[in-house]
Parts: structure tokens; C-alpha cells; sequence
């Protein structure tokens, strides 16, 4: 139950659902068509084709999953110093056609480099039907946001919404810390022996 928690709110810090919220009001202002459920569907399918198959790229290029651990952990250092500091170091040039349930809400925004980072990355910490639960459970709060996203944004006011991004942003740069020191680690034994 421990690791479920653990990955969920890893997951949720990373694909950061809430802190999308303004660029989600954005996207439907412009008069994109946004689907919940065909957002939430093909995330859920990119996110697990590459937990399946990004080991196997790994294995053809010769990474083992730790080091993979230690190179996510940077790059969640990178969004969490993001959310914390409001600057963009990741750019994402992505633009969505009529409608903005794929591009650029299912990917980039939910199934991101970073959160596809992490998902493999935690791999090296977590039983994989506790990481299956946990990313469950986010695609189910992605659903729920995406489908009632007015409604959230006027519970929540603009002040709220920054609060929890800068919470999750301090939550998931204490997290980025943890996955390296513990990956770096074994990394370092490994390339000793």
C-alpha cells in the first residue's frame, strides 16, 4: 500500500493535472474540442506502452534501468525547480489541430518526457502492479479533472491553484533527490565491480 501511495503521488506531482488547469481553460477559451475520456484513454496507452517498451529500448542501447533511474531523477529535478521557481527549462513547442484531447493535452501535457521518465524510472523502486494501480488512480484524477475542469477552476481560484503547484513542485524535488541518491548508488557499485 506504502508503494502505491508513493508512486501515485509521485505521478501526480509529475503529471501535475492540477497545475495544468490554466492551460487547460486556455485551450477551450481558443475553442479547442477537449475529451476527456479520449485524453485520459491515450495517455493511459502511451504511458503503458512505455513502461513495456521503453525497458526493452534500454536494453537495445545498453542502459541499465538505474542509470535510467539516475537521468530521470535529473530530469524530475528539473521540473520540480520549474514549479517551484515558475521558469520553463523544458520547452514544449507541441499545437493541437481543431480539437486538444491528443495533442497537446495527452501528449505532451499528461504523458510528457517527464512523466514517461518516471514511469520507467520507478521501475527500479516499485512492484510493477503497485506502479499500474498508482498510474490507474491518475488517469482516473486526469479524467475527473479534464471532464470537470470549469468546475475546478472556480473552487479552486488562481491563488489555490499556485499553492498546490508550488507543493507538489517542493514534494517531487524532495522525491527527484531520493530516486537519486538510491539509483546512484547501485550505479556506482556496479561500474566498481
Amino acid at each position: 500500500m506504502v508503494q502505491i501511495v508513493s508512486a501515485f503521488l509521485i505521478l501526480l506531482a509529475i503529471i501535475d493535472i492540477t497545475g495544468s488547469i490554466p492551460i487547460f481553460l486556455n485551450l477551450k477559451e481558443q475553442g479547442k474540442l477537449i475529451k476527456a475520456w479520449e485524453a485520459t484513454a491515450v495517455s493511459l496507452g502511451i504511458f503503458i506502452a512505455f513502461f513495456y517498451v521503453g525497458d526493452a529500448l534500454l536494453k537495445l542501447f545498453g542502459v541499465e534501468v538505474q542509470t535510467f533511474a539516475v537521468a530521470g531523477a535529473i530530469v524530475l529535478f528539473i521540473l520540480a525547480f520549474e514549479m517551484i521557481v515558475g521558469v520553463e527549462i523544458i520547452k514544449c513547442d507541441a499545437k493541437g489541430g481543431s480539437g486538444a484531447s491528443i495533442v497537446p493535452i495527452a501528449f505532451p501535457l499528461i504523458a510528457g518526457p517527464g512523466a514517461l521518465t518516471t514511469i520507467l524510472s520507478l521501475r527500479a523502486e516499485y512492484d510493477v502492479i503497485n506502479i499500474m494501480i498508482a498510474l490507474l488512480a491518475n488517469m482516473a484524477f486526469a479524467y475527473v479533472a479534464l471532464r470537470y475542469i470549469d468546475v475546478i477552476a472556480k473552487v479552486l481560484g488562481n491563488n489555490l491553484v499556485f499553492i498546490i503547484r508550488k507543493f507538489f513542485g517542493v514534494l517531487l524535488l524532495a522525491i527527484a533527490i531520493e530516486m537519486f541518491a538510491s539509483n546512484l548508488a547501485v550505479v556506482i557499485r556496479d561500474f566498481i565491480n
